[in-house]
């Protein structure tokens, strides 16, 4: 029988309610994780995620709380430190990618993207990290998308944010790693989730249309698993000399 990859370990995700963030929890809690999951809303999207992870046999903790919040990000990580007792893996999912002219941005607006697409990261590092160090060992995985390697169009807030949240990736690679922390981002391509805010992807139009797809080597976008299976590979043991980088899972559309 096949040994499970993250059995044993607890593992923190933001944005876990819904899309690529519950396809992440329910692929840990098939590698046996414990669960602390973490949405700032629609708390019946969250429990369902725990629920359905916990049919795996799994424990699941399921919090409302604003990851752009220092006070609620270390009340989160409290209480899962509480029911746990430790956190060996976090994974940042959480994301905005409003598209609006550069100059029609107003300062407002700018923050509220740094807060979540970057700031998420930093308070959420800084809660989990010290107990990362006490036991010697733990990964970071962080979500980033194309926006953190190249700009997007009308996306200056996104694409500045997420390469901000890329370079702290490196960053806490490079200052931890010593302490057995690794530190990763997964850039996703188009993938199949559910948009609420349609107005961010007014240049995407529909990304199953034949333009959008011709753009990919692949010829498809990708679907949820296909992602989680990248973040479970940096969350795992089985990229033990693998940090400070990122995974482009975006069925070639770089290229």
């Amino acid at each position: 029988m096949q040994q499970l990859q993250l059995k044993g370990k607890t593992a923190l995700i933001s944005g876990a309610g819904r899309n690529i963030g519950k396809e992440i929890a329910l692929t840990f809690a098939r590698e046996g994780a414990d669960l602390i999951l973490v949405a700032r809303k629609a708390g019946a999207e969250l429990n369902q995620t725990a629920k359905e992870c916990e049919s795996q046999g799994v424990h699941a903790l399921a919090l409302l709380a604003d990851v752009a919040n220092p006070e609620e990000v270390r009340r989160s990580v409290q209480q899962g430190l509480d029911r746990f007792g430790k956190i060996d893996v976090l994974v940042n999912v959480v994301g905005l990618r409003p598209h609006k002219p550069f100059l029609s941005i107003d300062y407002d607006e700018w923050q509220s993207v740094f807060d979540v697409n970057c700031h998420s990261l930093f308070h959420l590092a800084q809660a989990v990290i010290p107990g990362m160090m006490e036991r010697t060992r733990g990964s970071i995985v962080a979500l980033g998308g194309l926006s953190a390697i190249r700009p997007s169009n009308l996306g200056a807030a996104v694409t500045a944010s997420k390469h901000g949240e890329f370079g702290l990736i490196k960053s806490l690679a490079l200052e931890f790693g010593q302490y057995g922390i690794r530190a990763n981002m997964v850039n996703p391509g188009l993938t199949n989730i559910e948009r609420r805010n349609l107005e961010w992807y007014s240049d995407v139009g529909n990304p199953s249309r034949p333009p959008e797809v011709e753009k990919i080597a692949i010829k498809r976008i990708a679907e949820p698993h296909e992602i989680a299976n990248v973040v479970l590979f940096l969350a795992s043991d089985q990229s033990s000399f693998v940090t400070g980088d990122c995974v482009l899972a975006a069925g070639g559309a770089y290229i």
